[in-house]
């Protein structure tokens, strides 16, 4: 197994990392403790230090104020397991041959193209964050969605001693509310509130000690199953929250086309209630959500 020594760099740079061994320091002396939160699907615009104008993150803001807020920033990849794999290895998706969610995008009979040929795992020779701070005496625990493969490719295989629930899938087995039917995971009450407890108590078992906490939230990914009473708040909120009056969706056709769709034909076609069902929509158009106001 070989160390990849630019993320590895990086991250203790930016993170100001002692990568000395960490075991039997006193606690003045341990590198910090590191918590990385990966929340699936949450839109930039989502976060009241980000511009939302509806929804209420006040702890996230109040961070945001204390500490570092980027305002240019990328994901490696516009879909899941790319970016998953390339923050646990530090490496672009197309170097590890994983460049599509698992198990991958179907072929459909008006490409053009073939789709790409992916990897249906992260490899276990690559080396993970989990495994290097793990080599320096880190305690490390995954938490939530893991979304890189199915066993033997797991979190426990990939450096992280804890792996809480054990369910490798990129979605929740029976949904947002109990019972969660997830193995080593408590049914009780709504699985965001659940995993965020297993946290804290992942944090106050290990205070003693260097850990890295990887926090990876289902939510806020479909399928959308609010909590109730978050749900009602919102839902009272919008009452009186200037909505936007564009369409939920753009409709967009393809360049390529041989007879490409003219902007007032998209316009009424996106428009028309006979568009609303459609999953794979004729003459090779597709939607782009504009409006993200969803508190069902």
């Amino acid at each position: 197994m070989k160390l990849n020594p630019v993320s590895i760099v990086i991250l203790a740079l930016v993170l100001g990392l002692n990568l000395a061994p960490a075991r039997g320091l006193p606690a003045e002396d341990r590198p910090p403790n590191v918590v990385f939160f990966l929340v699936d699907d949450l839109g930039w615009r989502d976060l009241g230090c980000y511009g939302s104008s509806l929804y209420e993150t006040p702890q996230i803001d109040a961070f945001a104020q204390q500490s570092v807020r980027f305002t240019q920033a990328y994901a490696a990849c516009h879909v899941c397991s790319p970016t998953r794999a390339s923050i646990m290895t530090g490496k672009y998706p197309v170097r590890l041959g994983l460049t599509d969610w698992l198990p991958g995008r179907k072929e459909f009979d008006f490409q053009r193209l073939s789709n790409a040929a992916t990897i249906q795992q992260l490899p276990l020779e690559e080396l993970t964050i989990a495994e290097a701070l793990r080599e320096h005496g880190y305690r490390t625990a995954h938490l939530g969605k893991w979304h890189l493969g199915e066993e033997p490719f797991g979190p426990l295989q990939q450096g992280f001693d804890i792996q809480i629930p054990r369910w490798n899938k990129g979605w929740p087995k029976a949904g947002y509310h109990a019972p969660f039917e997830l193995d080593g995971l408590e049914d009780d009450g709504y699985l965001t509130d659940r995993l965020t407890a297993e946290a804290e108590k992942f944090i106050d078992e290990n205070r003693d000690q260097p850990f890295f906490l990887y926090l990876s939230h289902f939510a806020v990914h479909d399928p959308i199953e609010g909590r109730d009473d978050l749900v009602a708040k919102y839902q009272n909120k919008l009452q009186s929250h200037a909505l936007s009056n564009d369409a939920a969706f753009l409709l967009e056709g393809n360049p390529d086309a041989a007879l490409p769709l003219a902007a007032a034909e998209l316009k009424s076609r996106s428009q028309s209630p006979d568009w609303s069902g459609y999953r794979v929509l004729p003459d090779r158009t597709v939607k782009i959500k504009q409006i993200q106001d969803n508190v069902q």
